[in-house]
Formats: structure tokens, C-alpha cells, sequence
């Protein structure tokens, strides 16, 4: 069965793995991310040489990535951006290779093997230091005629409108919740983890109580509004706080709640959490790769 070598490139580290066409993970790894592309490409070719059975690289990356492999936007690896890094990891490996969007290749792996497999229309989250995500039609990927499908995080929910802090990723994400508690306590944001909110939360500290709910509301008004826009079958959520056991329950009492005050509504957002946590964007590069590269293989060998 053929096997993929996958890379998820992100600010802190760059993990791999041989990736199957089944979406099984045979080996994976992560070296720290270099200073600098040449370092970069170094790594994915040595990685690359020593998995020769690799019928080609997939690879995941923040910002705005093109089909034509140039990556716009900004991102903590200031670096890619500009350069068409497609062109060079296929100069320097001799392998055919698939990027994408890192948002867009776990919205991949949950279509591909996970939450959404099977689904036409879905919309897949991902809650971290911000709000992203991915939005597939008909099965298909949509990154919008400006590489800006699913930037969900740009949402406005309030029409008092004072600077970019007022967008959903500002207000509604665990970067968010974690500014909001460290303000009410007056203390330095580092001093404080979404994980620890939550814990003082539940044991009844009433600055982290009001934040979280305020947190959970505030996701729930967002997910309500694109449900709206777009009607999916499926809203599917990952990122860190997709491993909170109660989270799927917090946000359907906060959107019961909304639909009560709001008689048109009629529908109630299916939501879920995400299957691929971690290994997310190595499997859903992958899912991409099959889907794009390997098809115009066949077609151009027939």
C-alpha cells in the first residue's frame, strides 16, 4: 500500500510522519522549526532521503497557501511566506508534493476518516489562539476567491465596531478566555492556561465562571451565525479545547438558549468535536495529496 511522508510545519515545531492511504500514521516525529528556508528545505529532504518508499510529500502550513504553492498572509514562520515553497521541496526532493492550509488540511482529515466522513456539507472549526477553520461543499474544499474560505475567526458579533479586537478570534477563542480572566484579576496573561480557568471555574472561582460562560456564549452565537450562512449538516470542532469532555454540552445550552429568544430559528446546529487531534494536519495533507496530486497522476498517465 502506498505510503505519503507528511509535514505540518508550525511555529514551534515541524512534525512528519509516513502516512498510509488508509489514514494510518506508521511513523511520525517532530525536529524544532528552523530559523531560516534554507534549514527548512535541509530537513525535509533529509527526512525525505531516508523514506525512499515515499510516493510523495504532503505538507501543512499556516497562512494563505495557493495551488501554485505560494503562501500569502503572515504567520510565526515569517519565512515561508513569498517564496513558492512548493517549487522548492520539489526541487530539492524530486517527489511530486501537495501544501495546504493547516486549518484546511485538519478539515480534510475529519471529512477523510473522522467526524465528518460522509458528510457533503461541513464546516470544520479550529479554537486555538484563534478561530479558523474549513469549509467543504459537496465534499469539496471552498478557500474562496481569496484564499479567505474559513477564515471564520473575521466574524463581527457586535456592530459597535472599535478595532480588530472586536473580530470572533478576539473575543471567543482560549486566547481570548485567558486575557479576559487575567484583566479581572488584574495579573499577566502568561501567568495564566486555559486549562487552569477552566479547573478555577469549576471549583467555583467566580472571575473564571463569568469567563468561561461568557467564552461558551460567545462560541455559540458564532456557530449559531454560520449555521445560518451556510446551513451545513455538520459543524465539527477542534483545537485544544476539543478535549474537554462537556464542551459539545456547554455549547448546545448556550445555543438552546439563543433559539428560544429567536422564534424564526427553527434549526439547531449539529455540532461535534473533532476524531484528529494532534496528528490532524499530517493525515489530512495526505487526504489532500490523494485527492489532488495522486488524481492528475492518473489522469496524465492515461
Amino acid at each position: 500500500m502506498e505510503q505519503f511522508l507528511s509535514f505540518d510545519i508550525g511555529g514551534t515545531f515541524v512534525k512528519y510522519g509516513m502516512v498510509g492511504a488508509n489514514a494510518e500514521i506508521y511513523e511520525n516525529g517532530k525536529v524544532k522549526t528552523p530559523s531560516t528556508l534554507d534549514q527548512l528545505l535541509d530537513i525535509i529532504n533529509e527526512i525525505s532521503l531516508a523514506h525512499p518508499e515515499a510516493a510523495g510529500i504532503a505538507i501543512s502550513a499556516p497562512g494563505a497557501v495557493s495551488d501554485e504553492g505560494i503562501i500569502y498572509g503572515s504567520s510565526a514562520v515569517r519565512y515561508i511566506h513569498g517564496p513558492n515553497i512548493k517549487k522548492l521541496v520539489m526541487d530539492r526532493t524530486s517527489k511530486p508534493v501537495f501544501m495546504e492550509n493547516d486549518a484546511n488540511c485538519a478539515g480534510y482529515a475529519e471529512v477523510w476518516d473522522g467526524a465528518a466522513k460522509g458528510k457533503k456539507d461541513a464546516l470544520v472549526m479550529v479554537i486555538g489562539t484563534g478561530i479558523g477553520g474549513a469549509i467543504f461543499k459537496n465534499g469539496e474544499l471552498h478557500k474562496g476567491s481569496h484564499l479567505h474560505g474559513g477564515e471564520f475567526g473575521y466574524m463581527l458579533l457586535t456592530s459597535d465596531v472599535q478595532s480588530s479586537n472586536d473580530v470572533w478570534s478576539r473575543v471567543a477563542s482560549t486566547a481570548a478566555l485567558v486575557r479576559n480572566v487575567a484583566k479581572a484579576k488584574q495579573v499577566s496573561p502568561e501567568s495564566l492556561s486555559g486549562e487552569e480557568i477552566f479547573r478555577l471555574a469549576e471549583s467555583g472561582d467566580l472571575d473564571c465562571v463569568a469567563a468561561v460562560n461568557q467564552f461558551y456564549h460567545l462560541l455559540a452565537v458564532g456557530i449559531y451565525n454560520l449555521q445560518y450562512i451556510y446551513d451545513p449538516e455538520l459543524i465539527v470542532i477542534g483545537g485544544g479545547i476539543s478535549a474537554r469532555e462537556d464542551l459539545i454540552e456547554k455549547i448546545n445550552v448556550k445555543l438552546d438558549v439563543i433559539l428560544e429568544s429567536i422564534d424564526l430559528a427553527k434549526i439547531k446546529p449539529v455540532i461535534a468535536v473533532c476524531k484528529f487531534r494532534q496528528n490532524a494536519n499530517l493525515l489530512g495533507a495526505v487526504y489532500g495529496f490523494i485527492r489532488h496530486i495522486t488524481k492528475e497522476m492518473v489522469c496524465n498517465r492515461n
